[in-house]
C-alpha cells in the first residue's frame, strides 16, 4: 500500500473540536509538522475532512 505525507499548513485555532481531534489523531498539532501514513481508506477519509488545513504529498 502506498504512503502519503501529511503536513499541517494552517492553524487549528478557531476550528471545530472535531477538526482539532482529527489533526491530533493524525499526529499533527503544530504548523509545518509532517507525518507519514499508509494510504488506507480510514486515513484518506480523515485527511479529506481537514484538507483545508493540510498539504498532502504522495
Amino acid at each position: 500500500m502506498s504512503k502519503i505525507k501529511v503536513t499541517q499548513i494552517k492553524s487549528a485555532i478557531n476550528r471545530p473540536k472535531r477538526q482539532k481531534l482529527t489533526l491530533q489523531a493524525l499526529g499533527l498539532g503544530k504548523l509545518n509538522r509532517t507525518v507519514e501514513h499508509e494510504a488506507t481508506p480510514q486515513i484518506l477519509g480523515m485527511v479529506k475532512k481537514i484538507e483545508h488545513l493540510v498539504k498532502i504529498e504522495d
